[in-house]
């Protein structure tokens, strides 16, 4: 067994590249391997002082109390995830959490990832049912496991045990969304839908729906921490899993670089492992603007191997968004489509700004 654990780190060494120093070191505990939690060796530059918070254009208030909490000497992690727990427990918000947009069964589906720079540790929930808040299940897998990804039924009963109340999230405003959509689907089944519907205006927007937050954050010691959570895909084939939970996908975070976070299409940032790909290139001197646009366009190359997926001038015909900090302080949102804002807090201001763009909209 330590034979077989010893190859596979070595292998990973080998093979993966990371920042030169962003790997921790290990020791052999208990017949596992355990990340050490001294984070002195991980200071490689010298704190600038300055503390941001940045979220997608649905965490305004996500960015805010982030930087409340940053502001009273918290840890980033804990800071970030308070900031979109607001987001995940607001009924009237469909993108996560209580209320989030449903699968196509009408069951809400939610997952989550978080990471920790000082620790370089991570934790995440995919496909996690009743649990209104999968942002604080997947600190609990971080902290109290030594897995990163838990799953399904295995994600629900963890949650359970560590004292999480099954709830019914679907609302019934999701829950009204939902059927309509299941009424207009097709014209050959027995689903009717009513004469007229307060909905009928909205529904397109809701048909297409993705609902994601990501908040990640720099604190005055010059610590980043970062998390993403969403309901996922409207509509969903029962069991999808998205960017969202999956670390280096929907989020990655190395203290001695930088953090980004993404929402958008799921699929194209798994395909691409574009959150990683957005550190990996600040930690080569890109901006964060820079480093979010070129990562923009390697995705967009790849999708012209999609055809579903591309218009007739062979662009994206979907949205991705990134959403970064290095450890200078410097930020920025970049989006694939002309159009997007995000949400920021310089511990300052509070404030949308506008997203670098790939392509202007016709």
């Amino acid at each position: 067994m330590l034979k077989k654990m010893f190859s596979r780190r070595d292998f990973l060494k080998s093979s993966v590249v990371f920042g030169a120093t962003s790997l921790l070191p290990f020791k052999l505990e208990a017949g596992m391997m355990r990340r050490e939690t001294n984070s002195s060796s991980l200071q490689t530059t010298s704190p600038t002082g300055r503390m941001i918070a940045i979220s997608s254009r649905n965490g305004l208030r996500a960015t805010e109390k982030a930087m409340e909490l940053l502001k009273q000497g918290a840890d980033p992690l804990d800071a970030a995830i308070a900031g979109v727990n607001i987001v995940e427990n607001d009924p009237d918000d469909i993108t996560v959490g209580y209320g989030g947009l449903p699968n196509e069964e009408g069951v809400v589906e939610l997952d989550a990832s978080v990471m920790h720079g000082p620790t370089h540790n991570a934790g995440a929930v995919a496909s996690l049912h009743n649990i209104k808040n999968p942002s604080l299940v997947a600190k609990l897998v971080m902290e109290r496991t030594g897995h990163v990804l838990l799953v399904g039924e295995g994600a629900l009963k963890f949650a359970r045990a560590h004292g999480f109340k099954e709830e019914n999230l679907l609302t019934e405003k999701s829950r009204r969304i939902w059927l309509r959509r299941k009424e207009i689907l097709s014209d050959r089944d027995y689903w009717y839908p009513p004469k007229s519907d307060e909905l009928e205006k909205e529904l397109q927007d809701y048909v297409s729906s993705h609902g994601t937050i990501n908040c990640c954050v720099l604190d005055a010691q010059g610590n980043l921490a970062g998390v993403t959570t969403t309901s996922g895909f409207f509509f969903k084939i029962p069991g999808r899993v998205g960017d969202s939970p999956i670390i280096g996908a929907g989020l990655y975070v190395d203290n001695n670089i930088g953090a980004a976070g993404s929402t958008g299409l799921g699929e194209a940032n798994l395909l691409t492992l574009a959150s990683f790909q957005c550190v990996n290139f600040m930690g080569q001197g890109l901006s964060p603007e820079e480093a979010g646009l070129r990562v923009l366009k390697i995705v967009a190359e790849k999708a012209r191997l999609w055809p579903e997926r591309i218009d007739d001038k062979g662009r994206p015909r979907f949205d991705l968004n990134f959403y970064l900090i290095n450890k200078k302080g410097e930020y920025a949102g970049v989006t694939m489509w002309q159009g997007r804002k995000y949400a920021v807090h310089d511990g300052v201001k509070n404030q949308f700004k506008e997203s670098a763009y790939l392509f202007k909209r016709d």
